[in-house]
């Protein structure tokens, strides 16, 4: 299954994963308003209806701990028919919502995620548990480029220089990763190859 938020929904992106034999599940972004649409009022509709509501597979969990209570609500339904788009997307068999409800210090937070899936009869299990590897992943990525390059203080806008300077940075941050017999961390092993022209030598080496 790939997983992917951050790209964005895109119908080239599912087409050439379907093609390239692998099932998608694509969360729909603002920039695909009209399929929002039609998801949200599917799952709103159902909020109503117990009838539909029941149709629909249900799966969520709570976590406590350290003065943090977070409870996720997942449901899939195989409706894909309520969607007006449908035919445009490759494979669409299965639609999703995850809800995250956090209360940290007595505060709670609400968010919703919509997605789409490519794979028939996707429980909801599954695709809570497929959502939140990818979570994992985004937020550990974000965690190390922002420690070790600094990301969110990057004020660089103009053209295409952010997303130029975004795909350097996951260049080198991969060099750093690929370097051999050294055991500091990232951000350690970014300035050792500012002063350390061996060591810089190392890291431009690394994949090949």
């Amino acid at each position: 299954m790939v997983t992917i938020d951050a790209m964005g929904c895109q119908k080239e992106i599912a087409k050439k994963i379907v093609d390239g034999g692998a099932d998608y599940l694509l969360a729909v972004k603002e920039n695909q308003p009209t399929l929002s649409a039609d998801i949200v009022a599917l799952f709103e509709e159902a909020r109503q209806d117990p009838q539909l509501l029941a149709s629909m597979d249900f799966h969520s969990t709570q976590e406590k701990g350290h003065g943090r209570k977070e409870v996720r609500r997942c449901w899939t339904t195989p409706l894909v028919d309520r969607i007006s788009q449908r035919a445009q997307w490759q494979s669409l068999h299965t639609l999703v919502r995850i809800e995250s409800e956090r209360t940290v210090d007595g505060k709670t937070t609400q968010e919703q995620r919509h997605y789409i899936c490519s794979r028939p009869s996707l429980s909801a299990r599954n695709a809570m548990a497929d959502a939140r590897s990818h979570w994992g992943i985004e937020n550990g990525l974000h965690w190390v480029l922002d420690i070790a390059f600094r990301e969110d203080d990057c004020r660089v806008r103009a053209g295409h220089a952010g997303e130029n300077f975004a795909v350097m940075r996951h260049i080198a941050l991969n060099l750093l990763k690929s370097v051999k017999g050294t055991k500091v961390g990232i951000k350690n092993r970014r300035l050792r190859a500012g002063w350390d022209q061996e060591f810089l030598l190392r890291v431009l080496c690394a994949l090949s």
